[in-house]
C-alpha cells in the first residue's frame, strides 16, 4: 500500500521554510540584483546568508553536510514551499543545477571529492554546473550524441568539445563535465572553476530568468584533469548521469508545483476582488471554471509528485515514473500558469505581480531536462516491449 501521509517533522520543517520564503525572501522580488541572466552572486550570497542564519540553507542533503538527511517524499513537501517564490530555491540552495549536483556528490563522489567540492557547494560558497548538453551535432535529449572527448595522457586525461544551455556555468566554482572516453563510454570529471581552458563564448538570452548565472555556450579547450577528479567509475557516465537526472526531474516539478500555487492565489484574490459586469469576476463562469481546472490540476500534480518520490524512497530507480512526473508536471503546471494570465487580464503579462515570469520560466521547464515528446517516446517504447497482457 502506498502511504502518501506527512510526517511531523516534514510539516514542521515545510512550516519554517514557508514563513520564511514569505516574510525573507518575497520582499527581494523586485530587487534589481535579479539580472537578464538571473539572480546575481552579490543577491544569492545575501539571500543564503539569511537562509543560514534560519538553520534551513541546503535543508535537503544530508546531516553530514548541514542538511536534515530527508526522503524524497519530505524533500517534495518542503520543496513545494520553498518554490512559492522563484528566489525561494536560490535562497535556499535548493535550485538547480546545484541541487541535483549535490544529490550526484552525495551518491558517487569519494570522500576526499565530496570535502573539496560537496561541502562548499551545501554551504554556499560558490556555485556549480553540469555539462552535458552539447550544440547541433552533439548530445541533447539523445545522449549517445556525445561529442566532447576526454583523451588520457599520462596520469591525466584532456577534454575537448563544446557544450550548450549550461546552467549556471558562468561564475561556478565547480563543473560536472559529460565526455566521451574510450570509444562510446562517457565519464564525469570535476573541474574546478575558474579553468584557463573552459571558455564562456556567452550567456544565452532566454526567456526565464530564475537560475544564477543563466545558460551558457561553453568551450572546452585541453582541459587537463587528474584521473582523482573523475566522478564515480570510468567509462560510467551514463548510469551516474540517471542517478542524477531521475531525482532531479522530480525535484523541478516540485519547485515548478510551489511557483504555480503562487500565481494561482494571486488570480483566485484578483478574481474575487476584480468587479466586471456588476459582479466579482469568480461569478462568472469562464473566469470560475478556470480558477476549478487549477485547482484539479495542482491536486493531481502534487500527487503524482508524492507518489513518484514514494517510488525512490522504496528504492526504485524512478525512470519510467519521473518521466512520467515530469510530462504530467509541466504540462498540468504550464496551463495553471496560462490561466492565471488569461484571469488577470492585462494585469497578467506585466511586472505588477510575479505571474508573467512564472509563466514564462515554467514554459522553459516544458524543455529542460528532457521535452514532454521525448519522455512521451521514451514510454512508448517501454509499452511496445512489454510482454502482451493475459486476456
Amino acid at each position: 500500500m502506498i502511504e502518501l501521509a506527512h510526517g511531523t517533522r516534514e510539516l514542521e520543517l515545510a512550516e519554517r521554510i514557508r514563513r520564511f520564503v514569505r516574510d525573507e525572501v518575497i520582499p527581494y522580488e523586485k530587487d534589481a540584483r535579479i539580472e537578464h541572466h538571473g539572480p546575481n552572486d552579490e543577491l544569492r550570497r545575501e539571500l543564503q546568508a539569511k537562509a543560514r542564519a534560519a538553520g534551513l540553507l541546503s535543508f535537503q542533503v544530508g546531516e553530514a553536510f548541514g542538511g536534515y538527511g530527508l526522503n524524497h517524499r519530505e524533500i517534495a513537501t518542503c520543496f513545494r514551499e520553498a518554490g512559492y517564490s522563484l528566489l525561494g530555491p536560490v535562497a535556499l540552495n535548493c535550485m538547480a543545477p546545484d541541487e541535483g549536483n549535490m544529490h550526484l556528490l552525495e551518491k558517487a563522489a569519494t570522500a576526499e571529492q565530496k570535502e573539496r567540492y560537496l561541502r562548499p557547494v551545501t554551504a554556499g560558497d560558490y556555485r556549480s554546473a553540469f555539462f552535458m548538453t552539447e550544440p547541433d551535432g552533439g548530445a541533447g535529449s539523445d545522449p549517445s550524441m556525445l561529442a566532447t572527448t576526454a583523451v588520457k595522457d599520462g596520469d591525466d586525461w584532456v577534454i575537448n568539445g563544446r557544450k550548450y544551455l549550461i546552467t549556471g556555468a558562468d561564475g561556478a566554482g565547480v563543473g560536472i563535465v559529460m565526455a566521451k572516453t574510450n570509444g562510446n563510454g562517457a565519464t564525469l570529471f570535476l573541474v574546478p572553476l575558474p579553468h584557463p581552458g573552459v571558455v564562456t563564448e556567452r550567456v544565452l538570452d532566454t526567456i526565464d530568468r530564475t537560475m544564477p548565472g543563466g545558460h551558457a555556450v561553453i568551450t572546452l579547450k585541453d582541459v587537463r584533469v587528474s584521473a582523482d577528479d573523475i566522478l564515480g567509475e570510468l567509462d560510467q557516465g551514463f548510469r551516474y548521469a540517471q542517478i542524477r537526472l531521475a531525482p532531479a526531474r522530480l525535484t523541478h516539478c516540485m519547485r515548478w508545483w510551489g511557483a504555480a500555487k503562487r500565481a494561482h492565489d494571486i488570480a483566485c484574490d484578483y478574481a474575487r476582488t476584480r468587479m466586471a459586469f456588476g459582479k466579482p469576476l469568480i461569478d462568472h463562469e469562464g473566469v470560475g471554471f478556470m480558477l476549478a481546472e487549477n485547482e484539479i490540476a495542482l491536486k493531481q500534480a502534487e500527487l503524482m509528485i508524492d507518489w513518484c518520490a514514494y517510488v525512490l524512497d522504496q528504492g526504485g530507480r524512478g525512470t519510467e515514473e519521473s518521466s512520467m512526473a515530469k510530462v504530467a508536471v509541466s504540462e498540468a503546471v504550464y496551463a495553471v500558469a496560462d490561466r492565471c494570465v488569461q484571469v488577470l487580464g492585462g494585469k497578467g503579462v506585466t511586472d505588477d505581480t510575479p505571474v508573467q515570469q512564472i509563466f514564462r520560466d515554467i514554459r522553459a521547464f516544458r524543455l529542460y531536462d528532457g521535452p514532454t515528446e521525448v519522455h512521451k517516446w521514451s514510454l512508448a517504447g517501454r509499452i511496445k516491449r512489454r510482454p502482451p497482457a493475459d486476456a
